[in-house]
Parts: structure tokens; C-alpha cells; sequence
């Protein structure tokens, strides 16, 4: 599966940062790890935002290190 708009909310906004969270569907956290996976919400995401992932496999929390070119997520656990 890939990324759904749908599936990204914003939990708070405050001072030009957004905590997010994401529910993936059927994908697992492997793939939402994946580079480019978030790069249809790149014009929405800011690099220090902090994203919960909920997966079929469990749950993450991440910080958007890089939105140029592509997405990319640093763990915070």
C-alpha cells in the first residue's frame, strides 16, 4: 500500500510546530520508514515536526528530520 492523505491529522499546532498522526492502513512501519513514503504531504510536513504512526505492526513516534527532496523520519524511541 502506499501513503493516504486522509490518514495524516493534525493532533496540535503551536508557534510553527505540528505534532501529527498518522494511521498507515495495512502498510508496517518498515514501510512508512521508507524514503519518499510521506513525500504527497512534503508541502504540509515542517523539518522538527513530530509524527505518531499507528501500524498494523505497532506504533512509533518520529521527528521529520528532512522534507527536501523527500520525507525523511528520525525516531525519537
Amino acid at each position: 500500500m502506499s501513503f493516504t492523505l486522509r490518514n495524516l491529522s493534525v493532533l496540535a499546532y503551536a508557534n510553527g510546530f505540528t505534532l501529527w498522526h498518522y494511521r498507515s492502513g495495512t502498510d508496517k512501519l518498515r514501510d512508512i520508514d521508507s524514503q519518499g513514503y510521506f513525500a504527497d504531504a512534503a508541502d504540509l510536513l515542517a523539518a522538527g515536526d513530530i509524527v505518531m504512526l499507528s501500524s498494523t505492526d505497532g506504533a512509533r513516534i518520529a521527528a521529520i528530520a528532512n522534507t527536501v527532496p523527500t520525507i525523511d523520519l528520525a525516531p525519537l524511541c
